[in-house]
């Protein structure tokens, strides 16, 4: 009996002596907790899409050359469909701030018509009043834009920069009956101007295609005034048009990103 007593003692002590000398070994710290990569807006991408846009036009008739207007302001405008085309690269320089440039075309159909005010020319086949259908068929431009980055697969963005547009041949016809063609024109114009816009870049994180953004912007251009003469047969000589555009659109673009600067870390 009093060996098994002193038996179950000397187990009871070489049991504490084992548990204290394990509390005295080293333990391994727990990993650090790896910070998530968040999308970086740094990079190159392409971008195409569709939009709706409308032009107004002031305009007067005028003595060429001498430039003396010979009828009022009068406005005109037209309406319709585009699409757009474009590149370019951003740079996102803090955690909340993207600078980029980019460029980009519109193939445009956006139809309206052009009253000649022909107030003071001589009667005759284009003396009479006189309109004709006008289309803007194209349009480019380059530009810079500063983006405020909301959440990080969401980016707002304020642009600007010049742009080109194109207004093709006005052929006009009388506006009294019998409806005639006046054997007169407005040959096709270039605008050169400035434009300044805005929208959102969304990433559409949930698609298959790695990199793909949805992009709406908004954009006003305003072109410098033109003096065009008038042509043609019919046109009494001396005369033509003083115009200024003003391009309104709106477009939504599926936007394609090949990053270049690698993913910015999350820092907490």
């Amino acid at each position: 009996m009093n060996k098994l007593l002193a038996s179950a003692a000397a187990l009871a002590a070489f049991a504490a002596v084992g548990t204290a000398g394990a509390a005295d070994l080293p333990m391994k710290a727990p990993p650090m907790a790896v910070a998530a990569p968040v999308a970086s807006w740094t990079g190159c991408w392409i971008s195409g899409g569709v939009g709706y846009g409308m032009w107004n036009q002031d305009q007067n008739t005028e003595t060429l050359p001498g430039l003396q207007a010979t009828s009022t302001t009068n406005t005109d405008g037209g309406r319709g469909w585009l699409g757009r085309a474009g590149v370019g690269c951003d740079y996102q320089f803090t955690p909340s701030f993207v600078i980029g440039v980019f460029g980009d075309y519109d193939w445009m159909n956006l139809k309206g018509t052009n009253a000649f005010q022909n107030n003071g020319i001589p009667l005759g086949t284009f003396g009479t009043p006189a309109s004709g259908f006008e289309k803007e068929s194209s349009a480019w431009a380059v530009g810079a834009r500063l983006g405020y980055v909301v959440t990080p697969g969401l980016l707002t963005f304020v642009d600007g920069g010049y742009t080109q547009t194109r207004f093709d041949q006005i052929n006009f016809f009388s506006t009294t009956l019998p409806v005639i063609n006046a054997n007169a024109f407005l040959p096709q114009t270039t605008y050169r101007g400035w434009f300044i816009g805005g929208g959102t870049e969304y990433a559409l994180s949930w698609f298959p295609v790695r990199g793909l953004y949805w992009k709406t912007e908004y954009r006003f251009a305003e072109y410098r005034a033109q003096d065009i003469a008038t042509a043609g047969i019919g046109a009494t000589p001396g005369f033509g048009q003083h115009t200024q555009p003003f391009v309104q659109t709106v477009t939504s673009s599926l936007v394609w990103r090949f990053n270049w600067g690698g993913p910015v870390v999350a820092k907490y």
